[in-house]
């Protein structure tokens, strides 16, 4: 029997055992190494025991986690929009999905700099299966989406994790991050799957599900890496669905990508916020079309708020003009940007695999096609 205990993040009661009992494990020891180089064994020691809270660990040792993991592999950070949010206000952060644990920090980042609240985020089972690694996830206010359950058990957990949601959001003023879809947009084509949106919703005790998502105030967000560390990883899922082939995991494949996620070079990373929707929820209810027809509609307005502040990276337009044999952005990139791009290529693509070679420009070059089209419909 699943029960709340089972997902949620540790309380703030838990916090101080859970570090102590976790100090000694190598992967720990590694990760505060490399968070504070220039500290003792001793002084990293001191500043563990005074964590006595998730906030306490998110800001003294996370925020600096993440840091040393911009300053080693990216050229910065950069966000916009969260300055029109308010601090001390919860809200509901849907996004794209790139990352599998640096999508949630990067916007965590973004909120703590802002002075605004941070977020409890969901993460997938299959990724925290080690105690250590599920013990990590509690520390940093995840909460665990259970996968591959049978489908009476699934309904129960879905329903346990929705009312999570909504008690956080709404009782204890807790911003939550969701992806838009279950695992990561592998070929950049972001789109919000229904299922997640049904899922958000089971919480709902308003007559109209609209008046339920409007009072948990969605915000979109839209994270873009001008270069994706684990594109090179994406191919071989790529490649198995242009053949129409089953796709099967090899056994490290979650843990060598958050490894390259975290290692690999990104270069420049954006994340956007979009406005809280309001009036475009007034508009879906007003429709009075069918529940699934207006989870759709939902899912629409969340990917047209994210392509519209999607930042595009010189990456993303050389992907589009090599993709379709045109120069129509050249004015976006360098030469020098250019040659760049082409070592990469070479460097992920085998030669002469004109199927890789698609796969590996339509990941850069979907979210430009995303953009145009929204900007096609805004006119």
């Amino acid at each position: 029997m699943i029960t709340i205990d089972d997902l949620r993040p540790y309380y703030d009661s838990e916090v101080n055992e859970a570090l102590i009992k976790y100090m000694e494990h190598p992967m720990f020891q590694a990760m505060l190494q490399f968070t504070f180089p220039e500290c003792t064994k001793e002084q990293i020691v001191e500043i563990v025991k005074g964590c006595n809270s998730i906030q306490d660990f998110q800001s003294k040792i996370i925020y600096n986690s993440i840091q040393m993991i911009l300053e080693k592999s990216s050229e910065g950070l950069s966000s916009s929009g969260f300055e029109k949010l308010a601090p001390g206000e919860s809200y509901l952060f849907i996004s794209n999905h790139r990352d599998i644990i640096l999508d949630t920090s990067f916007i965590n980042v973004a909120l703590h700099d802002h002075d605004l609240v941070m977020t409890a985020s969901a993460i997938g089972d299959n990724l925290v299966k080690k105690p250590f690694l599920m013990a990590l996830s509690r520390l940093n206010r995840s909460f665990i989406i259970k996968r591959d359950l049978a489908p009476r058990e699934m309904l129960k957990s879905s329903k346990l994790i929705s009312e999570y949601i909504r008690t956080a959001l709404q009782q204890e003023k807790r911003s939550i991050w969701i992806a838009q879809r279950e695992g990561r947009t592998k070929d950049g084509n972001d789109q919000t799957q229904q299922g997640v949106l049904k899922m958000l919703a089971l919480a709902n005790d308003d007559k109209e599900v609209m008046d339920y998502f409007k009072k948990v105030k969605i915000v979109p967000v839209a994270i873009s890496y001008e270069y994706d560390p684990t594109d090179i990883l994406k191919m071989p899922e790529l490649t198995a669905k242009h053949y129409d082939v089953e796709y099967v995991k090899s056994t490290n494949e979650d843990f060598n990508s958050i490894l390259k996620g975290i290692t690999g070079n990104k270069k420049h990373i954006h994340i956007a916020a979009g406005k809280v929707l309001d009036t475009e929820l007034d508009v879906i209810k007003s429709s009075r079309e069918p529940a699934n027809k207006q989870f759709q509609l939902l899912a629409d307005v969340i990917d047209a708020e994210i392509y519209k502040n999607y930042k595009l990276w010189p990456s993303n337009y050389l992907a589009y003009d090599m993709l379709h044999g045109t120069s129509k952005f050249k004015n976006k990139y360098t030469d020098k940007e250019k040659r760049h791009f082409k070592r990469r290529i070479q460097r992920r693509v085998a030669e002469n695999n004109e199927v890789e070679l698609k796969n590996f420009l339509e990941m850069y070059a979907n979210p430009v096609v995303n953009s145009l089209k929204e900007l096609e419909s805004a006119n």
